[in-house]
C-alpha cells in the first residue's frame, strides 16, 4: 500500500470514528498532495508525499512560532496537534550522530574544504538525506563542519 492510499484509509477511519481535527489535517493533506499532482501532471510517489508532509509540517511550526510569539496559545495548541497527525506520516528519522555521520561522509565525498562549499554539500545532502533527515539540521551539522 502506497502513503497516499495509507493516508486514504486513515481519513475514512476518522471519518467513521468522527475524529473531526484529524479528519481536517488528514484532508488539508490529501489537498496539498491533489495539487501537486494537478499542477505537474504526475502521479505522486511516497518520497513525493513526504515531501509535501515535511512542508506542512515546517508551515505549522512557522505558525506555531508566531501564535506564541503572540499569545495565542489557544491557536498554537491546535496547530501542534495538526503537527502531530502529519508527523504519523513521515519515515523514522535518522538521530542527530547518523545525520553528522552522513554530513560527515557527504562533505569528504564532495571534496568541500570551507564555508563557500556549502552550497555543494546541502545539494549531495537533499539528494542523499531528503525524507530522512530534517533539513535544518542536516544545514547545522554542515555549517558546523565546514566552519570548524
Amino acid at each position: 500500500m502506497t502513503l497516499k492510499e495509507q493516508i486514504t484509509e486513515d481519513m475514512k477511519a476518522a471519518m467513521r470514528a468522527h475524529e473531526a481535527e484529524r479528519l481536517g489535517t488528514i484532508r488539508l493533506l490529501l489537498a496539498a498532495c491533489k495539487q501537486k499532482e494537478v499542477d505537474e501532471r504526475v502521479v505522486l510517489d511516497d518520497a513525493a508525499v513526504v515531501a509535501i508532509v515535511d512542508k506542512l509540517i515546517k508551515q505549522r511550526k512557522d505558525s506555531i512560532a508566531a501564535y506564541e510569539g503572540a499569545g495565542r496559545q489557544d491557536l498554537a495548541d491546535k496547530e501542534k496537534a495538526e503537527m502531530r497527525v502529519l508527523e504519523a506520516y513521515l519515515p523514522a528519522r535518522l538521530s542527530e550522530a547518523e545525520v553528522l555521520e552522513a554530513v560527515k561522509a557527504l562533505v569528504a565525498q564532495v571534496g568541500a574544504s570551507g564555508p563557500a562549499d556549502m552550497g555543494k554539500v546541502m545539494g549531495a545532502a537533499k539528494k542523499a538525506l531528503a525524507g530522512k533527515a530534517d533539513m535544518g539540521m542536516v544545514s547545522a551539522a554542515v555549517k558546523a563542519l565546514l566552519n570548524s
